[in-house]
């Protein structure tokens, strides 16, 4: 979808992502970098089809070779709808040489997320003058081994259905719910063994995706 808007708003979010500074090697570093504003320049320049018409006219010869022309632009990568369910696919992989090689340090997520600091100011399902987008965790998968071989495991917290969830999922209807995290028992589950297991052993997993399901 390409939209026409003012300069001034355009890179605004919902809450100041200015004031996050966030911790390195967590999830709000992660998204923190995904969302920042990049200038293109050089090679990466953006070829401008307004610029191309002003140079080359509205109408091109045929036979002539047309000039487009590129130019200096900001992009940067925003949500612009939140959605019900909200799934973080970390990047566990990085290039050592020809080679691809596992990234194994632990990155810290929270209980509850704020996405508001990575939204759009205009987001399309969050109320006018809200500035907390909350997400509450319910889910993770964890991979142990290298890049060739391993084994899947999962976290997921056995709760009561979120009605207010199920409004947003079938009407997008959003209504402000609690703040806290969702009451619920966690269980570790790899193949066909399933047992209880804390809280902070679910915060201390090595996460390669995360579910989130939407409070706020």
């Amino acid at each position: 979808e390409v939209s026409s808007d003012d300069p001034e708003t355009a890179f605004c979010t919902l809450a100041n992502r200015e004031e996050l500074n966030p911790e390195e090697d967590s999830i709000h570093h992660c998204l923190y970098q995904f969302t920042r504003n990049e200038t293109l320049t050089e090679t990466n320049k953006l070829l401008c089809d307004v610029c191309t018409q002003r140079h080359c006219g509205p109408k091109n010869n045929v036979k002539s070779e047309k000039k487009y022309v590129y130019t200096n632009a900001k992009k940067q990568m925003l949500v612009s709808l939140a959605p019900p369910i909200l799934t973080l696919h970390l990047k566990r992989f990085q290039h050592a040489g020809f080679n691809l090689q596992k990234v194994n340090r632990h990155i810290k997520f929270p209980e509850v997320i704020d996405l508001a600091p990575f939204c759009t100011a205009k987001c399309k399902n969050v109320a006018e003058g809200n500035t907390k987008v909350l997400y509450s965790l319910y889910g993770v998968v964890e991979h142990s081994g290298t890049m060739r071989s391993g084994h899947y495991t999962a976290y997921v917290k056995m709760r009561a259905m979120n009605n207010h969830l199920s409004d947003l999922v079938l009407r997008g209807q959003s209504q402000a719910l609690e703040t806290e995290p969702v009451k619920g028992q966690w269980f570790h589950i790899s193949d066909t063994h399933v047992q209880p297991v804390s809280v902070s052993k679910v915060l201390s997993s090595q996460a390669y995706l995360l579910f989130y399901e939407r409070l706020l």
